[in-house]
This record gives structure tokens, C-alpha cells and sequence, in this order.
């Protein structure tokens, strides 16, 4: 059976052939043909030929969401409690906030303020601790302390537009750094910036960051439970008795605290087939404490069993017993915070 390049050569042949050709009467089908009879005449017309090709493979749309953030509402529309895109609607995102500076939300410290998205549409918690790292504001100082000050802070009518721009650039405010810095991100391209996306894009985007997660910044953990990072005083709104962490390079000696930012290392206790094939007695959970890793060898006696008087010896009691090596691990949730 002729293939796509053939069916297309062969219509660019008949298209040749038949051009400025006039063809009258019936079509005669040769004797030799095993197609069916066209029944087709006219005293009139022109012959062409098109090759259809195959049509093009079907396309998936996949939402694919690793962090298990988002979801996917079919003929759905924007939420109707968010303001304008701190990126593509940069004007009216800084107005929406500055023409509200009195409600309820920014009675609230500028972190947590940053991720009402009626607000701030679009940041979230690593870009919040990037944009108050770079202006050095605390994250738990009132939120409208923190704005107030713009709405008072107008260029100077004198300035030419390249010279607002140069200041602007100099010395952006924190809602130009609400545009800014998620247009930073953008332009480092790559498919994302968690290690599921790559080597590549997630050392790109690592390099990028200043704050988030990196040695030698402290944490807190908000009213919401979301990890701030950043640098210096948290602010006089930081939670009563929330202790600040502050995160040590790598190599560095750690306290069994800081392991919080660490995942769980895997088990290294051997399975149930591994324990068989080594003769070693199965342990039962009533046996073993939770957390426990227990290492001992064939010749261990088993356990007396209940009920045998005090004095009685069991039949195994000449080999001697090993001593029992238990390793424990406190572990606490990635951006989890002492008390």
C-alpha cells in the first residue's frame, strides 16, 4: 500500500498532466481495473488531485502537579476573590493593594500578608522570603507599616521618564519587587524549579535563590504553619515562643534538631525474607519497640515463655546472650519548628 511521499507524488503527477485540460463525457473505468464503476459524467470539467496525508499524532493535555498544589477545573474560571497578576497586570495589582491598605489583612505581618491572593495573586512562600531578604524588611513587621510608607513615596515631577526608570531600578519598593522578582524566575526558563524537573533546571534555580532554604538563614513557621526564611530580627509580630532555626551549611556539625530540614533516611533494617534466609528469628511487633533496630545474631536463646516459675532455667540458657544494639532517630517534618 503506497505510503504518505507516494500518495503526494502522485498527485503532484496528475495535477501536472491535467493542468488547462478540459475532460467531457463519462468516466471509463479500464478493463483491467478491479475498482468498482464511477458513475460520473458531465459535458465539462477539470481533473486534480490532492494527497491527504495521515492526520497529525493526537495531542494529550496532561496536568501534571508533583507538589499536589493545584487542580484541574474543566470549564472553570478564575477565582473570583483574586486580584490582578502581580506579572502581567502590574498597574493594577499595586493600586488593588495601596487602595486597600485598611482592611483586616494588613493588620496582619507583611509575610503572611504576601500570600493573600486577593492581594498579591501569584506570590507564595519561597518568592515572600526573597523579596523581604533583598529589602531587608522582618518578615513578622505589620504589614501596613510596611506600605503605608509607599503610598507617601512619590518620584520627583522633575525627573525625566529614563531617570524614574533608573531609580526605580536602583531602588525598587516592595510591590516593584512583587513584579520583579517572579519575572527573575521566568526568565531562567527550564520546565520548574524542583529536582523532579531536572539536574539542570533545578541547579539553575538554586542559584538563583538568596534566602529560601539556604545556610546561615533562620525560619520561623507563620500562624498558618508555613516556613518563613530570612535574616536577622523576625519582627515584633513574630509568634510568641516560636524558636528560631537557623540553617547550617552542609559538613558542618549538626544538632539532632536540625535534622528537620533533612528527609528520612531509608530503613536499613532487613526484611522479613532477608532475616529468613539468615536464620534469624522473626520479629513480631509486640517484640520490638517502635523505632528500633535490632541486631542480633542465630545463637540469641529465644524468649523464656510466661509461666515457667522463678529459678527455672531454660533448656538454652548455656549459650551466652549479645547485647541488643538499639538505634533511635527523632525526626520532625521539613520546616518544622521547636517550641
Amino acid at each position: 500500500m503506497p505510503e504518505g511521499p507516494e500518495l503526494h507524488l502522485a498527485s503532484r503527477f496528475v495535477n501536472e498532466a491535467c493542468r488547462g485540460l478540459v475532460f467531457g463525457g463519462c468516466v471509463e473505468k479500464s478493463p483491467i481495473s478491479r475498482n468498482p464503476e464511477v458513475p460520473f459524467e458531465s459535458s465539462a470539467y477539470h481533473i486534480s488531485a490532492s494527497a491527504r496525508a495521515p492526520p497529525p499524532p493526537r495531542l494529550a493535555l496532561c496536568f501534571v502537579d508533583i507538589r499536589r498544589f493545584g487542580r484541574w477545573d474543566i470549564g472553570g474560571e478564575w477565582q473570583p476573590g483574586r486580584g490582578p497578576c502581580v506579572l502581567r497586570e502590574y498597574e493594577q495589582f499595586r493600586e488593588n493593594v495601596l487602595r486597600n491598605l485598611a482592611d483586616k489583612a494588613f493588620d496582619r505581618p507583611i509575610c503572611e500578608a504576601l500570600l493573600d491572593q486577593r492581594f498579591f495573586n501569584g506570590i507564595g512562600n519561597y518568592l515572600r522570603a526573597e523579596i523581604l531578604y533583598r529589602l531587608r524588611i522582618p518578615p513578622f513587621e505589620k504589614a501596613r507599616t510596611v506600605l503605608e510608607a509607599l503610598q507617601q513615596h512619590k518620584p520627583s515631577p522633575e525627573l525625566t521618564l529614563s531617570q524614574k526608570i533608573r531609580a526605580k531600578l536602583q531602588n525598587p519598593d516592595l510591590l516593584e519587587l512583587c513584579h520583579s522578582v517572579p519575572k527573575e524566575v521566568v526568565q531562567l526558563g527550564g520546565k520548574g524549579y524542583g529536582q523532579e524537573s531536572g539536574e539542570e533546571d533545578f541547579a539553575a534555580f538554586r542559584a538563583w535563590l538568596q534566602c529560601y532554604g539556604m545556610a546561615g538563614m533562620s525560619s520561623l513557621r507563620d500562624r498558618h504553619g508555613r516556613t518563613i526564611w530570612f535574616q536577622g530580627d523576625p519582627g515584633p509580630l513574630a509568634p510568641k515562643g516560636g524558636k528560631s532555626r537557623k540553617k547550617k551549611p552542609k559538613g558542618a556539625s549538626r544538632d539532632p534538631e536540625d535534622r528537620m530540614e533533612d528527609p528520612p533516611p531509608p530503613s536499613k533494617a532487613p526484611s522479613r525474607t532477608r532475616r529468613a534466609r539468615r536464620g534469624h528469628p522473626e520479629q513480631t511487633t509486640a517484640q520490638q519497640p517502635e523505632g528500633t533496630s535490632l541486631q542480633q545474631g542465630p545463637e540469641v536463646p529465644p524468649v523464656a515463655e510466661k509461666g515457667k516459675r522463678r529459678g527455672q532455667q531454660a533448656t538454652s540458657a548455656c549459650h551466652k546472650p549479645q547485647s541488643i544494639k538499639a538505634d533511635t532517630m527523632s525526626l520532625e517534618p521539613e520546616g518544622t519548628v521547636s517550641p
